[in-house]
């Protein structure tokens, strides 16, 4: 960088004349941590990044049939869909389906901007796939695609918190982008707290109890964000809690803000994905009930996190609300094409018969298999290592477990001004390799100490990860507990 460093230069836009939301704003995923880990990295150190819900950063591969469509989606004509050898090089489904695509963009294809709450065909498939998928009628009006699903988060934030006192009730732990918009949009979040002891569920009388603490402080709680299945924690949630939730929104005018990205990670063979909207339209007292959903193509099974897909859906909105979130989506114009081209095709694969669909299912239950596996062997390899306890995962793709330190090590931290549980994971990283995020990062119960890591790491890489907890584990408390004093050694990091 060109920028003066000399410290007697003086600034009009810095730390005291800058946003002080965007100040405040932390995100625990991409923190202090992943930061040092980076650092590493570029000093030669091997990483381990269990941080962030990336697939394909550490090792997934890209369904070979969206790729191929996209592919052909950008290409010029003359090189792409109407070369004569295409025959030879794409499946006849894959030609066939970038054809419907490109006529569905226009002429100018991928490269210019859309409608701003996305292509009509995109969305009439979107619609599709929630009709198929609840039983219930969807209405391509009503959906918005858009860069992920955090920019449809965003743009809810939005619309939705116009004063100081605005309040969101956000699960704790929760996934920290909710906690990071409402400060930076100057909201206020009231967290109520998820039961680790029943396996992270959430009660009726846990909400009731912090929506009338929330009122009672005159906050105003606008609406109640859900995250199913959890992130960080892995719950599915069942059908009758799902319920509850929908009838204590809609009874209490709150909007309910449903994160469902990790609709199709689910591995306990007992737990099946409801959705927010199916069970509103099935449940007594929910008519009245207010709802966004959200979905990505970052997660699932397609893992395209760069191509920035997702979708959102507007149920029972008050249509002034939703013109003025389409003027908010008109202001960025529209989200990225690719993006969009992603988000049809998760939810409008090959069908049976189809000459790409043999192939496709067969990359799909690999990467899904693994994934079984993989969340298994995390938890219990976890829950094998004495002074660690983690639930099992029944969906997303993290391990969330809590950890039992020393008490000197608390003492320490605090000496430091750090949490326990970041000194903890700065200790992880700079002695094994491995980036986790620290837990507090996320929210907890008082007094709980932990982390989140993913079990994406391939399996031959996943349980060198384990030992590396483990090893880390042992080291850690023991130097707390006067036993050693421990420096990172080469051997250790390179047999993870």
């Amino acid at each position: 960088s060109n920028d003066v460093q000399d410290e007697d230069v003086e600034y009009t836009w810095n730390e005291s004349t800058m946003s002080q939301s965007l100040r405040r704003m932390q995100y625990a995923v991409r923190g202090e941590v992943v930061t040092k880990a980076e650092s590493l990295r570029a000093e030669g150190r091997d990483i381990i990044f269990t941080n962030v819900g990336n697939p394909q950063a550490v090792g997934q591969k890209p369904i070979t049939y969206y790729r191929q469509v996209l592919a052909l989606c950008d290409l010029p004509n003359a090189c792409g869909v109407d070369h004569p050898d295409i025959h030879k090089i794409f499946p006849s489904d894959v030609i066939a389906r970038a054809k419907e695509y490109k006529a569905a963009m226009g002429p100018a294809g991928t490269g210019a901007y859309s409608h701003s709450q996305g292509i009509l065909a995109f969305r009439e498939h979107v619609a599709h796939f929630i009709e198929e998928r609840d039983g219930h009628a969807a209405h391509p009006g009503n959906i918005f695609l858009t860069n992920g699903a955090s920019t449809g988060i965003n743009y809810i934030l939005q619309a939705l918190l116009s004063g100081k006192d605005d309040a969101v009730m956000i699960p704790i732990p929760q996934y920290p982008i909710y906690s990071a918009l409402i400060t930076l949009l100057g909201g206020r979040q009231v967290g109520y707290e998820l039961d680790e002891s029943m396996g992270w569920a959430v009660t009726k009388n846990e909400l009731e109890k912090c929506l009338r603490n929330a009122r009672q402080n005159g906050i105003n709680v606008k609406a109640m964000a859900i995250i199913n299945p959890g992130n960080p924690t892995g719950q599915v949630l069942d059908r009758k809690p799902l319920q509850a939730i929908c009838r204590f929104c809609s009874d209490n005018g709150i909007v309910l803000l449903a994160d469902e990205v990790y609709q199709r990670n689910i591995y306990h063979p007992n737990k099946k994905f409801h959705s927010a909207k199916k069970l509103a339209l099935e449940t007594p007292r929910c008519e009245k009930l207010q709802l966004v959903s959200f979905h990505s193509t970052s997660k699932g099974l397609i893992g395209e996190c760069g191509r920035r897909g997702g979708y959102m859906e507007m149920h029972h909105i008050d249509p002034c609300v939703k013109a003025q979130i389409y003027k908010l989506a008109a202001s960025g114009l529209c989200s990225g094409l690719a993006g969009q081209v992603m988000t049809s095709l998760m939810v409008n694969p090959p069908k049976p018969g189809d000459e790409s669909y043999d192939s496709f299912v067969s990359e799909e239950k690999a990467i899904y298999d693994s994934l079984v596996r993989r969340s298994g062997a995390m938890v219990a390899g976890l829950n094998k290592i004495d002074g660690i306890s983690c639930k099992q995962a029944e969906g997303a793709m993290y391990a969330f477990p809590s950890i039992t330190i020393p008490q000197a090590a608390k003492e320490e931290a605090k000496k430091r001004g750090q949490t326990p549980d970041s000194m903890y994971a700065l200790s992880l990283l700079e002695e094994t390799g491995i980036c986790v995020v620290p837990a507090s990062g996320f929210g907890q119960a008082a007094g709980r100490v932990g982390f989140r890591t993913t079990f994406l790491p391939p399996e031959e890489q996943l349980q060198g990860a384990i030992e590396g907890f483990a090893k880390h584990h042992k080291i850690f408390c023991d130097r707390y507990s006067g036993s050693i004093t421990f420096t990172p050694t080469p051997t250790l990091i390179s047999k993870l």
